[in-house]
């Protein structure tokens, strides 16, 4: 195969993956236009269209689906191979990627990750923040990070945290406004930052528990975010009610930025956990990294 045709093959089958060009683009390091020249080149070549484009989307056709089967084994088979082959360097190198909640961030990777990286010059950590349940074999991710209890049972689950505790927190200017809240139920009558769920596109109803019984309570307010890092700053600045990890709201109770309530009530979940497929065979940068997250309780 001469170089051009591999060039031409690689960049079909990541505009297929992705299912878009912009994307694809950004992975293979080139622009989209460069992108969208090189297939339109390949589909010359072969005398058939690979790939339906539309305003919204990218899709294989049927030739383009066939194409994806004959070549997509080739590509995998030559990765393992050249994983293999950095195996064999002193330092473990190569590019780890890794979708995980924003709030992971901050309680899990912002304290650990400047030593691995001092300690592995040679592995790029790319971290994307989504708070769905995203398919990470879709997404060509190396892993995914959930709480442990989220994950599914034909993954392989590396804790690399400890448990996670909520919290109810408001600022002391809303206090000033608002009674306290003496139980959950009380919720309902205070304004409350929600978080939409972006995998469900629902609103995560705020979980509680006491004396063995596990309970929701769907809240309300005039402020909905998709991510826990602003509803806690929402809290700050007095807009209502917020349910956070412990830990991340802990400074600014301490502070006295912020006043915690119901402290009695708050569920206590597995950490966070590193998941990843079992078919998956481990690059020596990926298994670095689990072997540097992985968590040891003291």
């Amino acid at each position: 195969m001469r170089r051009d045709e591999f060039t031409e093959m690689r960049a079909f089958l990541e505009v297929a993956r992705e299912r878009s060009f912009t994307r694809a683009a950004g992975k293979l390091g080139v622009t989209r236009s460069a992108l969208s020249h090189t297939i339109k080149a390949l589909e010359e070549r072969l005398g058939v269209r690979l790939l339906a484009r539309t305003t919204r989307d990218v899709a294989p056709t049927a030739a383009g689906e066939r194409l994806v089967e004959s070549i997509e084994p080739h590509f995998e088979s030559i990765a393992a191979e050249i994983s293999a082959i950095s195996a064999l360097r002193d330092k473990p190198s190569g590019h780890v990627r890794i979708v995980c909640p924003d709030d992971a961030i901050q309680l899990v990777f912002r304290p650990r990750l400047p030593a691995f990286l001092r300690d592995y010059p040679e592995i790029n950590v790319e971290l994307i923040v989504d708070n769905g349940f995203t398919n990470i074999v879709e997404r060509q991710f190396d892993a995914g990070v959930r709480l442990g209890e989220a994950i599914a049972r034909d993954m392989v689950a590396v804790r690399i945290g400890p448990d996670v505790t909520y919290a109810v927190v408001g600022s002391p200017d809303y206090f000033a406004r608002c009674s306290v809240p003496g139980n959950p139920h009380d919720l309902t009558n205070h304004n409350c930052v929600n978080l939409r769920l972006p995998t469900s596109g629902t609103l995560y109803a705020w979980e509680f528990e006491k004396n063995a019984r596990e309970f929701s309570v769907r809240v309300d307010g005039q402020l909905t975010l998709d991510s826990i890092g602003p509803a806690i700053d929402a809290a700050l600045d007095g807009v209502g009610l917020t349910y956070a990890p412990r830990d991340l709201i802990q400074p600014y109770v301490e502070g006295g930025r912020l006043q915690e309530v119901l402290q009695d009530w708050c569920p206590t979940f597995q950490g966070y956990h590193l998941y990843y497929t079992s078919r998956r065979q481990l690059s020596p940068a990926f298994g670095a990294l689990v072997g540097a997250f992985r968590y040891r309780s003291r």
